[in-house]
């Protein structure tokens, strides 16, 4: 078994945190189902959010997902390069699996699919 990456980033419409963390469940959600994740495989999860989003602590989110009050979670700010995707939450998930790179789907949601489209319609 190994250590694989998902990644994953939304957007969202103001700097609330109601808006922050029902955008980080719909990422986190997505990303579980398309990959098939069980809590007890998540090695551990970094969210980042770019610096005009600081109402809540995405990871809170995170811990209203069944089984993951043991996951380890760790929040961080974006670097703030001039012109980049403004409002965004990201996302790198580390799961134990036997699935391959090109097997994991990454999941970027609302204009968050500006960042990777050649991830976008894998799933």
């Amino acid at each position: 078994m190994k250590v694989r990456g998902i990644r994953g980033a939304i957007t969202v419409e103001k700097n609330s945190a109601e808006d922050m963390v029902s955008a980080t469940l719909e990422l986190l959600r997505e990303m579980i189902r398309l990959n098939q994740v069980e809590a007890d495989d998540v090695a551990s999860v970094i969210l980042t959010t770019t610096q005009d989003l600081d109402a809540v602590f995405p990871a809170q989110a995170a811990r209203q997902i069944p089984g993951w009050e043991y996951v380890p979670l760790m929040c961080a700010r974006e670097i703030p390069v001039v012109g980049s995707l403004p409002r965004c939450i990201r996302v790198m998930m580390h799961v134990n699996t036997d699935k391959g790179q090109r097997e994991i789907k990454h999941v970027f949601l609302r204009e968050a699919v500006r960042l990777r489209p050649d991830l976008t319609n894998r799933g």
